[in-house]
């Protein structure tokens, strides 16, 4: 496995956000979040949000995010959970996440 090929050690060796063409052809990076709040059995969720950015890349103009993708006791164990994740794992979940975001929703 290359020294970046997870979302933490990406971020780890570029210092940077990982980038990604989504399905809909719009560039996004994408890091952790971490519900602060634990659930019932007092385990914290991890998503990934996704920043879109502008057509020019200038500045973002939106965001999807995936359900929790990993869990852990404490906020620092759900994050590196989430950041084990494979980038080739995180490119799908951009685009499922795509896919999700298009579908028309309940009001």
């Amino acid at each position: 496995m290359n020294d970046d090929a997870t979302l933490g050690a990406y971020l780890a060796v570029h210092e940077r956000p990982p980038a990604f063409t989504g399905s809909d052809g719009r560039a996004y990076s994408v890091d952790v979040f971490v519900d602060p709040t634990p659930d019932t059995s007092g385990r914290h969720g991890a998503a990934l949000l996704f920043v879109r950015w502008s057509v020019d890349g200038a500045r973002p103009d939106g965001h999807v995010e995936t359900g929790y993708v990993a869990w852990g006791d404490t906020v620092a164990e759900a994050q590196r959970e989430a950041r084990a994740l494979g980038l080739y794992e995180v490119k799908r979940l951009l685009d499922a996440a795509i896919g999700e975001d298009a579908r028309p929703g309940a009001w």
